[in-house]
């Protein structure tokens, strides 16, 4: 029988299978021989030995399309990570890392922004063509209003996506928008709000996937306040920003890394409007967050 992996606590493994339920299953010693941790998303074949319990056991692991190493996961189609306009402020810097971080692993990124009603249009379209010139598609909602929520169904259909966030700006809440029976499923996600001093407080303790539809699931995640980067090298970190990429080889120089070398193709993009600011400095601020971590 085959199944997903939906979530790993304590050495059991919780496995749905769409025709049956969820079975609780440990994992066969053979794994711990070829050093293979099961992981959330996996695709999994297990043996069942209590039929009325819904217990068994995970036999082998199916190839995986994918191994996040942060989410921990497998098997992920793209990441959809959610900040709100306001309330708390957006960490633009923090949104830019983890775009980093799924580029790096090959991994498509939806951005999505919650609290929707609390920005004008102007604000909205400037975020929109900022994050669209990197390559994300970007939607706007408001879980509290149950707007646009439609659309994120359609972005979600048919794949397995990893939902992720800083704290306090409504990834729990969207949650439970998404799997109104979610306590059917497992642990509801409790939604916490925002304290007084406009940060967020953790709602998700570990990653666990839910099936929202047929064929279709999200890995909700902890929220976070900060990320390690990715084990890239300063010099190949210009190619996970995507917006440089039609203006590599038009340099002065070859190997520009875009930050101080004259005749800079990106560099003029940036003073023409063509690449967004921030953005770009997004780009330096962490190269220059790689280049002194690598003098320690």
């Amino acid at each position: 029988m085959q199944g997903k992996i939906i979530k790993g606590i304590a050495g059991f493994y919780y496995i749905h299978v769409e025709a049956s339920g969820i079975y609780e299953c440990k994992a066969k010693g053979i794994f711990r021989n070829r050093h293979i941790k099961p992981l959330v998303g996996d695709n999994v074949e297990i043996e069942v030995i209590d039929k009325d319990n819904f217990k068994g056991n995970v036999v082998d692991i199916l190839p995986r399309k994918n191994e996040l190493i942060r989410p921990a996961s497998a098997n992920i189609d793209q990441a959809m990570v959610i900040f709100a306009v306001k309330t708390p402020e957006p960490n633009f810097n923090l949104l830019d890392k983890f775009i980093l971080m799924m580029n790096y692993q090959d991994v498509p990124t939806v951005v999505c922004f919650n609290k929707e009603e609390l920005a004008d249009d102007e604000y909205k379209n400037e975020l929109k063509k900022k994050y669209e010139g990197c390559g994300c598609e970007c939607i706007f909602i408001s879980a509290k209003n149950n707007i646009g929520i439609d659309r994120i169904m359609e972005v979600l259909k048919g794949k397995t996506t990893v939902l992720a966030g800083p704290s306090g700006v409504g990834k729990s809440t969207l949650t439970n928008l998404l799997i109104p029976d979610m306590e059917e499923q497992g642990e509801v996600s409790q939604t916490g709000e925002v304290s007084r001093i406009g940060r967020g407080r953790h709602t998700t303790r570990h990653s666990e996937i839910y099936n929202v539809c047929k064929e279709t699931y999200i890995c909700d995640t902890p929220g976070f306040t900060s990320l390690n980067l990715p084990d890239v090298e300063k010099e190949d970190l210009r190619f996970y920003f995507e917006e440089f990429v039609p203006f590599e080889g038009k340099c002065r120089f070859n190997g520009c890394m875009h930050v101080s070398e004259p005749g800079c193709a990106v560099k003029q993009a940036v003073e023409n409007g063509i690449i967004n600011y921030d953005r770009y400095k997004s780009y330096t601020d962490i190269f220059e967050e790689i280049k002194n971590k690598k003098k320690y």
